[in-house]
């Protein structure tokens, strides 16, 4: 029997905890930095002179790269070894904080976010690859796990709060200093103490497959963010649509010829995995759209500072950390109906509240909004994960979660793309007295959403969902020659 001390026993299991906590290190940075960078928008807007618009891609920029490489990454990590890769991102990750700090404009500021996502996109997925190849013991690699969801739940927490608290202090420059620090922590623990691990099998790489992606996203949320400025009739603008168009038809028939493709088309014959896709693009979108909207909101229609407007939002991620583990539980113990229809009455509730909001609306009336709203969201992320998996065989269950976590970053994009462009934000430089009343279109857009999602929560466990999953099983399950 080995001891946690014994020098025989490999490193993996004398260190697990500790690569547990440099995995969510990297995931706490990475998480931490969305809703940082959120509060501070209108200080970035005011010192760099940026358009909403500018602020829309500061977001997007992000999330886009994000979505565009998870895939590529995890595969990329199962073939050149996944501690190399977490390595690597990292750095990029560590290197984009340091340039978005010192970034001269918000052109620059873009780009920089850019090289954030890229490092971001090498650390998440790969580090619960990590987590997954350390804790052999079933039990064991549960509670890892869910020490892993429960970081996002604390960094969604403090983020208003750290962001506001040092945009007030030192200035917005200062939300990605915090980053650099425990980037490089991360860096040195992972060389000393995670072990390299690598596929035995890994995917073969999809160029063809990769760089649609690329366009139908960029494309897409380009096309929403753009529009109001450039006209929707304008050239560039239908032409950014018609890209977007012509890359999803070339997705399908390209990926649906391959053995081994970047998105298994033939996922979305099952009917509980489509509908975790539409949930997930759902329900984040009015995520994004909800930080995005209110980090303006609160400060430039209500003049609160960024510190103030993070104190505000502080119920809605207090309510995502509570229900997160809650909607856990449910759906070990029921399915994913009840967390999901009750993720669908608390984001419609709270997005139905925030329809009748002015300049003056009481505080308490907002507050009642948010904490609604991160109801319903922290009861939507655990069923969008099982039901994307739901009857997949398990060496297809990663290549699955992976598109649902793709689609939660698209999600994100569109969100706060389509907030821009629903409130005509896109196509003025500041926010004005009545900006309140013009996010009320996008307030009955979330409440769609979240109508989407309640009855989503039916047909994913219908029995022709059922049907749909026992139908796909036997194609999935075909060997995929080497």
């Amino acid at each position: 029997m080995h001891s946690a001390g014994d020098p025989d026993l490999p490193a993996r299991f004398r260190h697990r905890y500790l690569i547990l906590a440099v995995c969510c290190l990297s995931l706490f940075i990475v998480s931490l930095d969305a809703t940082v960078v959120n509060v501070a928008l209108p200080s970035i807007g005011r010192e760099l002179h940026s358009t909403i618009a500018g602020l829309q891609w500061t977001i997007d920029a992000y999330t886009l790269v994000l979505a565009s490489l998870l895939m590529l990454s995890g595969s990329t990590a199962d073939r050149i070894g996944r501690r190399r890769t977490f390595q690597l991102g990292l750095a990029l990750f560590t290197l984009g904080s340091l340039l978005c700090s010192i970034a001269p404009s918000v052109g620059w500021l873009v780009v920089f976010r850019m090289v954030q996502a890229v490092g971001g996109s090498m650390m998440n997925p790969v580090a619960m690859s990590i987590i997954t190849a350390t804790f052999d013991d079933a039990r064991e690699r549960a509670r890892a796990v869910g020490v892993w969801g429960a970081v996002v739940g604390v960094s969604m927490g403090l983020g208003p709060l750290v962001g506001g608290a040092l945009t007030d202090s030192v200035g917005w420059r200062a939300i990605f200093w915090i980053n650099i620090p425990i980037g490089i922590a991360a860096i040195v623990l992972t060389f000393c103490f995670v072990p390299e691990s690598r596929s035995s099998r890994p995917k073969r790489f999809d160029p063809v497959g990769q760089a649609l992606v690329i366009v139908l996203l960029a494309t897409l949320v380009g096309g929403l963010i753009e529009g109001p400025r450039l006209g929707w009739a304008a050239p560039a603008t239908l032409g950014l649509f018609i890209a977007a168009a012509v890359s999803l038809y070339g997705l399908v028939r390209v990926e649906g010829r391959r053995r081994e493709p970047l998105i298994d088309v033939r996922f979305f014959r099952s009917i509980p995995f489509s509908a975790a896709v539409v949930a997930a693009i759902g329900a984040f979108g009015a995520n994004g759209a909800f930080l995005f909207l209110n980090a303006l909101y609160l400060q430039e229609v209500r003049g609160m500072s960024p510190f103030e407007a993070g104190l505000w939002t502080l119920p809605a991620a207090v309510a995502t950390m509570v229900t997160s583990p809650i909607s856990g539980r449910l759906v070990g113990s029921f399915g994913t109906r009840i967390p999901l229809v009750l993720a669908g009455i608390g984001i419609g509730a709270g997005g139905l509240v925030l329809t009748t909001i002015t300049a003056t609306t009481p505080m308490w009336v907002l507050v009642v909004a948010f904490v609604l709203f991160g109801f319903g969201f922290g009861m939507v992320n655990a069923p969008i994960t099982n039901t994307a998996v739901s009857g997949m065989p398990r060496a297809q269950s990663g290549s699955a979660a992976a598109v649902a976590s793709t689609s939660r970053q698209t999600g994100v994009s569109l969100g706060v793309a389509l907030a821009g462009t629903v409130t005509g934000a896109s196509a003025v430089a500041t926010v004005g007295a009545d900006f309140a009343v013009a996010t009320h279109a996008m307030w009955w857009i979330v409440v769609g959403i979240a109508a989407s999602i309640l009855a989503i929560g039916f047909v994913s466990n219908s029995a022709a969902a059922k049907r749909s999953v026992e139908a796909i099983a036997p194609l999935l399950e075909e060997p995929t020659p080497a």
